[in-house]
């Protein structure tokens, strides 16, 4: 099936397109109704994000705080036109999201945190722009991570982006308060 094959009378595709888009195969997320495909990001991006759900998990998992979500699981965010955004690690707090939940689509909750590893493919303007738009959509923390340049960036609505090197340690602020990591560990060594 072809993707204009799918496409409403407004031209515009829906979650429940993306969702049998994916069963077909492709890599996608959707933003106001519009396609946007994505590609594998490499070693490099998967090990970051890798370590960062690591370290998130050693800390969420036994205090039963909630549930990770990696893999690009898919948030809906709006509808009429749809958008569902793909983030490389989302933590639902168990107020929001039952820890016993089995939803088989798109989470319809918005993340209380939400980490983007930066896509060779992505402009740092990009990465800012999507973590606009998590924070405008109700995540109120979000992790920007950088692996060209070893940096990070926290954004929190109603604050200044703070940058990050990997001689710095990463907290969890009110969402994870506790939680730390140093980013030296993420970025390996």
């Amino acid at each position: 099936m072809a993707i204009t094959d799918i496409t409403s009378e407004t031209g515009l595709l829906t979650a429940d397109d993306l969702m049998r888009l994916h069963g077909e195969g492709v890599r996608a997320e959707l933003i106001r109704g519009v396609l946007h495909e994505t590609m594998p990001a490499g070693v490099r991006h998967g090990k970051i994000a890798a370590k960062l759900l690591l370290q998130l998990g050693y800390f969420v998992e036994p205090r039963k705080l909630g549930t990770l979500l990696t893999a690009d699981p898919g948030v809906w965010l709006e509808r009429d036109p749809d958008t569902v955004r793909a983030p490389d690690i989302a933590f639902l707090a168990e107020s929001t999201m039952a820890l016993n939940a089995d939803i088989p689509g798109f989470a319809e909750v918005v993340p209380e945190l939400v980490v983007e590893v930066r896509s060779p493919s992505d402009s740092r303007r990009e990465a800012r722009d999507k973590a606009r738009m998590w924070n405008d959509h109700g995540v109120r923390l979000v992790w920007v991570v950088h692996p060209d340049t070893r940096t990070l960036d926290v954004h929190q609505p109603g604050q200044a982006v703070l940058t990050l090197t990997a001689d710095d340690t990463l907290d969890g602020a009110d969402v994870l308060a506790g939680f730390t990591c140093t980013l030296a560990d993420i970025f390996g060594g």
